[in-house]
């Protein structure tokens, strides 16, 4: 199944029929995208998307940096607790956020990493940026 994690529909569908599945996405808010996939995300070098931080920062951006990342954490349940809340009912168990996410088989980043902070990724993640690019004249 070929489907967006914005909206959890197509994972929910996955997880029910026991299908593998692979995002397709630009991002995740909260950095699901790489929290799921369990990888290396250090608060300390890594800048959070509101911050208007770079990734050589002082000890109070990093600071703001981990309160960002808290906050987060707050935006993202409330975001997707209708979500939780159907995927718990349709596969009859109690489901968290990252039980839906992390069973992707294959994750499509849509960045291009020249672009992006330099940060590990996993072997399951595979960079697909630089799609939207025209040639220059």
């Amino acid at each position: 199944v070929l489907t967006d994690p914005i909206f959890m529909c197509g994972a929910i569908v996955a997880n029910y029929f026991s299908l593998p599945f692979l995002f397709f996405m630009r991002g995740l808010p909260c950095s699901l995208h790489y929290e799921a996939p369990q990888c290396p995300n250090p608060l300390s070098y890594i800048p959070r998307v509101f911050s208007f931080n770079s990734d050589r920062m002082t000890f109070f951006q990093r600071v703001e940096n981990a309160l960002i990342s808290l906050l987060e954490l707050e935006y993202c349940n409330g975001y997707y607790a209708d979500a939780l809340k159907l995927s718990s009912e349709v596969l009859q168990r109690d489901v968290t956020l990252i039980d839906l996410l992390n069973s992707a088989s294959i994750w499509l980043l849509r960045f291009d990493f020249v672009f992006e902070y330099a940060r590990p990724v996993m072997p399951n993640m595979v960079f697909v940026g630089g799609i939207n690019c025209a040639l220059k004249k």
